[in-house]
């Protein structure tokens, strides 16, 4: 089967919640293998080498996955109740500073993790987990 029909074979079997979540989980697990490494991360020098060594393409696919979640929630016609689609909004504005804020070297991947697992578990139709107290 060519990639093609693999792919749209995906796009008819998938709802677009399914499609996103799929999307986002992959993204998420692609963050969290650098999050405690770079978090960890002594000096920006350190958090540069792990940034140039896949982390910053991660942060990318991640900021685009966000921008285009955005764009979508801003139409006219998106169905999601305007609260939560303000909600959302509110909350990729914040994925989009704390991004920049990590390619700077000036803020750790944890909370993108976490927002995005958030999301995740939202999609698959399942309570967020409470934040573990230390």
């Amino acid at each position: 089967m060519s990639i093609a029909a693999y792919k749209t074979t995906i796009r008819e079997s998938e709802t677009p919640r399914q499609i996103e979540r799929r999307i986002l989980s992959r993204v998420t697990g692609q963050l969290a293998a650098c999050a405690e490494a770079y978090d960890r991360a002594e000096s920006k020098l350190d958090r540069g080498a792990i940034l140039a060594d896949g982390l910053r393409d991660d942060l990318a696919t991640n900021q685009k996955f966000w921008h285009e979640l955005q764009f979508d929630l801003a139409q006219p016609g998106n169905g999601l109740p305007a609260e939560l689609r303000a909600g959302l909004i509110s909350l990729a504005l914040f994925v989009d500073r704390q991004t920049s804020a990590v390619m700077g070297g000036n803020a750790g991947v944890g909370a993108l993790v976490e927002i995005n697992r958030s999301i995740v578990a939202g999609l698959a139709g399942q309570a967020p987990q409470a934040a573990e107290v230390a």
